[in-house]
């Protein structure tokens, strides 16, 4: 019996100390950089959407504040860098002033046409 256990414990010993080769390899500055520059980005993109007023306009368009963070995690780095991008070229305000003076083209087109008769100083081509 004790021969038997012997064995058994031998067997196990040999076959648990086996080792798996492993593998390093160096990582390169840019790799480093665009890592820290991903997490910051993603950082960034939160502490803004922490914002109260941020938060309310999301709730309002059907976002839950709580899948707010599950949505940030789920994009790649590219589309987090993107947005981040476009939060930051887009001055304040801007996105309104540009629907207003398309809508006041498209309306005084709509004129010139003799489709609508909004403005009166507008005259149809017909």
């Amino acid at each position: 019996m004790k021969q038997k256990l012997f064995a058994w414990i031998a067997l196990l010993g040999f076959f648990g100390s086996v080792t798996l080769p492993a593998q390093a390899a160096m990582i390169s500055t840019p790799d480093v950089i665009q890592s820290q520059q991903s997490q910051y980005e993603r950082e960034q993109l939160s502490t803004m959407l922490d914002r109260s007023d941020i938060q309310d306009k999301l709730v309002s368009m059907g976002v839950a504040p709580e899948s707010v963070q599950e949505r940030i995690n789920s994009m790649t780095d590219f589309e987090v860098a993107q947005l981040n991008q476009q939060i930051n070229d887009m001055p304040a305000g801007s996105g309104i002033v540009g629907i207003i003076v398309l809508l006041f083209v498209v309306f005084v087109i709509t004129d010139a046409v003799g489709a609508t008769d909004i403005f009166p100083f507008v005259r149809p081509v017909r």
